[in-house]
């Protein structure tokens, strides 16, 4: 799910979304809530009108963002106080409010609000924080109104397997239609990361989507994949486009490079995307090192493309039971270096 912080994919209209193979994208709840305000985005029709986008919308609760972005929060049984990273103003998130935001908003999927807990962090600390997390997710369905949203229960628990176990087990019989990974991507490494991932999911339900949140490298899609894991998200292919770092199919480069500037080949030779098939890495390195505009969107472009043909590959694989011979290709052609 490409991140679309402020309820549009930085750069990229819907119709071009959809032209990349986009079919769900991701808002914020926070964010939403803080400007322009959900009631505004309810009284013009929902996330869906107000954004002119038809496709299916997930929206997370808020609780990574207060966590993250958030000065001065106040965390109580019911919720969060929290200071705006805006403009500084008072504010209170708790399940409550996070279902009234979420539903006022009107996405497709919305997340239970959760306690996410910095890395690292002490055993007693994090077992608080799954305590509250699973108090949080109860009080969400209870307040939970529409029957046209499916609610996710976010599994927490930091990086130690009885935690996870523990959030898990007391999550699971709520029944969620879906369930995600949450205090991930934190700052631990990937070989933690896969180890929780490893630990968890055996307790989940395997008819059900589990979302690994926050996680987006190719290459920990990949893996996370094999271990189960359904649905994910991250910034890293737009905001990546943004800094001239390209993904393509003999691995990531810089448009920057100075030995592009003559370069008449398009950027990824293997890749059928609109920049690929239109332009010369001559080109967007010029569009890039001049600031233009159009070097954003072009980058952008090609990278989600890049992320949605990886994921068509790895439905594919799953369909015909080749899932780690999918993975072991994308290593070796990776590692081939080809244009760096």
């Amino acid at each position: 799910m490409p991140v679309g912080t402020q309820g549009s994919v930085k750069g990229l209209s819907p119709h071009e979304l959809v032209e990349t193979g986009v079919r769900i994208i991701l808002a914020n709840t926070y964010h939403l809530y803080l400007r322009p305000g959900h009631g505004i985005v309810d009284s013009l029709g929902g996330l869906h009108n107000f954004m002119s986008w038809q496709g299916p919308i997930l929206t997370d609760s808020g609780g990574f963002q207060v966590y993250s972005l958030s000065r001065l929060r106040d965390i109580s049984e019911d919720g969060v106080h929290f200071q705006s990273h805006l403009d500084g103003s008072r504010h209170f998130i708790g399940p409550k409010e996070a279902m009234e935001i979420q539903e006022a908003l009107g996405a497709d999927i919305i997340m239970t609000f959760d306690e996410c807990v910095p890395y690292p962090a002490d055993h007693e600390y994090v077992l608080s924080a799954v305590e509250r997390t699973t108090r949080w997710a109860d009080m969400c369905l209870q307040h939970k109104k529409r029957n046209d949203q499916a609610l996710f229960g976010i599994v927490q628990g930091g990086m130690y397997p009885d935690l996870r176990e523990k959030s898990a087990r007391e999550l699971v019989p709520m029944d969620f239609p879906g369930y995600a990974l949450g205090g991930l991507s934190v700052g631990e490494d990937s070989e933690t990361r896969h180890r929780v991932i490893e630990e968890t999911i055996g307790f989940l339900p395997e008819n059900k989507p589990v979302y690994l949140m926050g996680v987006g490298r190719p290459e920990d899609i990949i893996e996370a994949v094999i271990q189960g894991v359904d649905m994910f998200d991250c910034v890293m292919p737009t905001r990546n486009a943004r800094n001239g770092t390209l993904f393509t199919s003999k691995g990531k480069i810089s448009i920057k490079n100075a030995r592009y500037a003559d370069d008449k080949e398009p950027l990824d030779p293997a890749c059928e995307c609109y920049t690929c098939t239109h332009y010369s890495r001559a080109y967007l390195r010029h569009l890039f090192m001049a600031r233009e505009l159009l070097a954003y969107r072009l980058n952008t472009i090609h990278n989600l493309w890049f992320y949605m043909h990886l994921i068509e590959g790895l439905k594919t694989a799953i369909k015909k039971d080749q899932v780690e011979e999918y993975g072991r290709h994308f290593y070796r052609r990776q590692n081939q270096g080809g244009f760096k």
